[in-house]
């Protein structure tokens, strides 16, 4: 974990001088600029000796000047004898080769960061997932030592895709092209990301999990089934609000990837506990997620409308129309309620009961059906005419 203190000392100093106008921060080509000044102004804060700020700075100015590009350029090599990493290869390496995961990670602009933003967002998700699925980890969910021990990472990884779900969520009201106007006020970083989601959106990030050891096959895939996610949300909501054509077999895939960030999560705890997957386990959480969802989309209905975000009830609205919809919807839970109580059976018993338990918490606290069988689903009622629902709510 010491690499992402470390990411995040610098990336607290780099808004620490931009908050005062001594850096430019609208400006992309002072990137590098600036993450050098961040990370020397962090060395300058170590603790040498008696020396102190003032002193220090003295000494570079009195001193620097005398180290010449030719001292570099012989220093350079014997540096990298004595087993140490040469300044211009450690740049290059490390934008250009994924592998190269030991150096710093601030040495590269596309670099693994999140907002506040983010992790507030992010954070109703970590404690749901601690309180749902440490069980499956013989891990307390009430325990502080189980929580912090892995929270930086999990928080971090989570955080990192509700990043990303935002930007996906802007792109929605971009052009079908997906390029802002000109009139559009769109920051650099979102740009940056917008790039991203037709290249590697989760390089970044596995880049990161890469140099802990924790990048599995298995994790990449299901950040491939993210990337599959939010480009089947763009597809069908911009078929939506285009009035064209959706598929049911895009609908239900979108909803069956549609928890892929829980998984990445469940993946990443097995790789921390060193311990080899519960497939049967990963089978039955699947069918509960996709109950989850269900449930999320039907108490989140009316909010989706209007902000045009996936959602299954709109989807079978569309296909369906507004008066078979419910019921073709009501099968297909029915469906997977028997999957899951078929499943819930192949469970230890104790753990089966936990899980159950934690069903029952989490539908008083969230006021709403949870999703497995916990009493009656509500279907909120149809709106026929989107655009005019939205028009009306302005």
């Amino acid at each position: 974990m010491e690499q992402l203190k470390e990411l995040e000392q610098v990336q607290n100093i780099m808004l620490m001088i931009q908050s005062t106008g001594a850096i430019d921060s609208s400006n992309n080509t002072n990137a590098d600029s600036n993450r050098f000044l961040a990370n020397f102004i962090l060395f300058m804060m170590q603790p040498c000796g008696e020396l102190d700020m003032n002193q220090k700075c003295k000494l570079i100015s009195n001193h620097f000047p005398k180290i010449s590009s030719a001292f570099n350029k012989e220093s350079s090599p014997q540096l990298c004898d004595k087993g140490n990493i040469g300044i211009e290869a450690s740049q290059s390496h490390h934008c250009d080769d994924d592998m190269s995961v030991g150096l710093l990670q601030t040495d590269c602009a596309d670099v693994a960061m999140v907002t506040l933003d983010s992790m507030q967002r992010a954070n109703s998700t970590l404690q749901d997932f601690c309180r749902s699925y440490f069980m499956f980890h013989e891990m307390d969910a009430n325990n502080a030592e189980s929580i912090f021990k892995y929270l930086p990472l999990l928080s971090f990884t989570e955080s990192y895709i509700y990043q990303l779900d935002t930007i996906n969520e802007k792109l929605l009201q971009l052009p079908s092209d997906g390029i802002p106007d000109s009139d559009m006020m769109t920051p650099d970083w979102i740009l940056r990301f917008i790039k991203s989601f037709k290249t590697d959106t989760f390089r970044p990030l596995a880049v990161l999990l890469e140099s802990y050891g924790i990048y599995t096959d298995r994790i990449r895939d299901e950040l491939k089934c993210g990337e599959e996610y939010w480009a089947l949300e763009r597809k069908l909501c911009s078929a939506l609000t285009n009035k064209q054509e959706i598929q049911m077999e895009d609908v239900m895939k979108a909803i069956h990837l549609k928890s892929f960030d829980y998984r990445v999560l469940n993946l990443l705890l097995y790789q921390l506990n060193g311990k080899d997957i519960n497939e049967t386990h990963m089978e039955f959480l699947s069918v509960s997620e996709f109950l989850v969802e269900v449930s999320d989309d039907l108490f989140d209905y009316e909010d989706d409308v209007l902000e045009n975000n996936f959602n299954i009830l709109r989807m079978f609205v569309r296909i369906h129309g507004a008066s078979s919809a419910p019921a073709f919807l009501a099968k297909t839970i029915i469906e997977a309620e028997k999957k899951y109580n078929s499943l819930l059976n192949t469970l230890d018993p104790q753990l089966s009961f936990k899980y159950q338990k934690r069903c029952e918490e989490a539908t008083k606290e969230g006021g709403k059906v949870f999703g497995p069988p916990l009493g009656t689903w509500s279907i909120p009622p149809i709106i026929e005419d989107e655009d005019l629902y939205r028009t009306n709510s302005v």
